[in-house]
């Protein structure tokens, strides 16, 4: 077994990382990655989304209603994301990587109306699905977005339950770090702010002489990054589902 795992770190380490742009979001069963040095980068909109308190409701009730639970936020999400195009990957406890592939500020601003309407759905005191979910527990999450290059490589052995996929870039690791610290909320990048188009960017309220105004929705706001001080936005706002 050592020389066997020995090997292979040292062919891992020492051999070329084959990287293969495309213009998809790839999965498990894709044929160009293997487990040797081949990886593929996409570009895409990166939307990270968390299920808080899953300790507490599982301290509080029995492990059916937790699956219950899971299970109500899990099709929820992935039914909102499919709809817009986004590709769900990477299901972490209580945690969901969704990828909208795409260079254009519709795909960009689509992850975000999909991030709006994720939080209507778990949040707003008219959806069906937060009054049933509430039968047992409120609905903590925090959303985080960001926009770039994803590198994704197959990881682990042979064998359907050994291996997995990793994604590498910092389109992924900051919308994890904007969405762990936000409760409620949407947090997107700047570059991702600076990209939204008009329909998710701004609300059109009535002024005090009854005009229409445009508002912005997104509130600027800071965080550190990679031991940077950088800034993002974050709303309160919701998308309907109708």
């Amino acid at each position: 077994m050592k020389k066997g795992i020995d090997d292979k770190v040292k062919s891992i380490i020492d051999d070329e990382f084959e990287v293969t742009d495309i213009k998809y979001v790839p999965d498990i069963d894709n044929t160009s990655l293997t487990f040797g040095n081949k990886g593929l980068r996409f570009e895409a909109t990166t939307l990270f989304i968390d299920m808080r308190g899953s300790t507490k409701v599982l301290n509080n009730h029995n492990r059916t209603t937790v699956a219950k639970l899971h299970k109500a936020y899990f099709h929820t999400i992935v039914t909102i994301a499919k709809n817009y195009g986004g590709e769900v990957r990477s299901f972490n406890g209580d945690g969901m990587l969704v990828f909208f592939q795409g260079t254009t500020k519709r795909s960009l601003s689509d992850a975000v109306k999909a991030a709006m309407k994720m939080k209507w759905m778990l949040a707003s005191s008219e959806s069906t699905v937060k009054k049933k979910m509430e039968k047992y527990s409120t609905v903590e999450f925090g959303i985080g977005v960001d926009d770039g290059k994803v590198l994704c490589a197959k990881v682990g052995i042979a064998g359907a339950n050994n291996r997995d996929l990793v994604w590498i870039g910092n389109a992924v690791n900051k919308s994890v770090k904007i969405g762990d610290q936000l409760d409620g909320k949407i947090g997107i990048s700047s570059y991702v702010y600076t990209n939204l188009l008009d329909d998710v960017k701004y609300v059109t309220e009535k002024d005090i002489w009854g005009n229409d105004v445009k508002k912005d929705m997104w509130v600027k706001d800071s965080f550190s990054y990679n031991g940077e001080t950088q800034t993002f936005y974050t709303t309160t706002y919701q998308w309907k589902v109708t």
